[in-house]
């Protein structure tokens, strides 16, 4: 398993493109970003090409998913994100499902279904992969439609396509769901890429309940090549965060 590193969660003031470099000589081949619309793009292309660097995800401009009524902003969106993505080489593209609009969940999780029906041309045109996240509702993100994984797995076997796929967080899921590994092991064809943090707090993956050399040792055996983003909020420095984590996972 790799570990990558979100740049916004360590180096949220740094000019992209410096961060990348940063990241690279602590050690790290793979980074994350969250809103491209602000890049310079020249720039983190010449940066990932010194660095060798690779640009794993990226998120899409529009989450709305659960309200018909917003989908072809959403679409829309999506076609942007994907152009974004190919310019720098971005592979998969994150989009969160939208809050909870209180009708009900049946209608809206359909709503998720059809426009990620909808969004299969895009995808296929681009070979960018779409991953969908559920997050947690009790601590971080009250009033988000997608907090199970067992029914963003649902929802993916129904839209039935390879292109899209589930980012799984692990933090998110131990705060709303617990059961890690049998969820995550049996279901490795249609995760594409794991977020990571300590429960609770979401700080580093040592400080907290979760046995993560346990979890990752578990994950890499079941037969996951992918990759680990390290998404939390350093009480360290960050630097001195990053080479911990190093130290402590990157062969666990």
């Amino acid at each position: 398993m790799r570990l990558c590193v979100p740049i916004p969660c360590f180096f949220p003031k740094m000019d992209f493109a410096d961060a990348l470099r940063r990241v690279k000589a602590l050690g790290f081949d793979a980074a994350e970003g969250y809103d491209w619309r602000g890049f310079d793009f020249a720039a983190v292309r010449r940066a990932l090409d010194e660095t060798g660097m690779e640009l794993l995800s990226l998120c899409t401009t529009e989450f709305r998913m659960t309200d018909p009524s917003f989908r072809g902003a959403w679409l829309n969106g999506l076609r942007e994100s994907c152009a974004a993505a190919r310019t720098l080489g971005v592979r998969r593209l994150i989009t969160q499902v939208g809050p909870d609009t209180g009708a009900p969940r049946a209608g809206q999780h359909e709503s998720i279904v059809q426009a990620l029906k909808a969004a299969r041309p895009i995808l296929e045109d681009s070979g960018v992969t779409l991953m969908i996240e559920p997050l947690n509702t009790l601590v971080n993100h009250p009033g988000y439609y997608l907090w199970s994984s067992v029914e963003g797995f649902d929802i993916l076997l129904e839209v039935g396509h390879p292109l899209v796929k589930m980012v799984y967080d692990i933090y998110h899921q131990q705060v709303m769901e617990g059961n890690i590994i049998p969820n995550v092991v049996n279901h490795l064809d249609l995760i594409a890429h794991l977020h990571a943090a300590g429960h609770p707090g979401r700080h580093e993956l040592q400080f907290g309940e979760n046995d993560y050399h346990f979890i990752f040792h578990a994950i890499d055996q079941a037969g996951y090549t992918g990759a680990c983003g390290l998404e939390y909020n350093p009480t360290l420095p960050a630097e001195e965060s990053l080479k911990i984590a190093r130290a402590l996972y990157a062969q666990a």
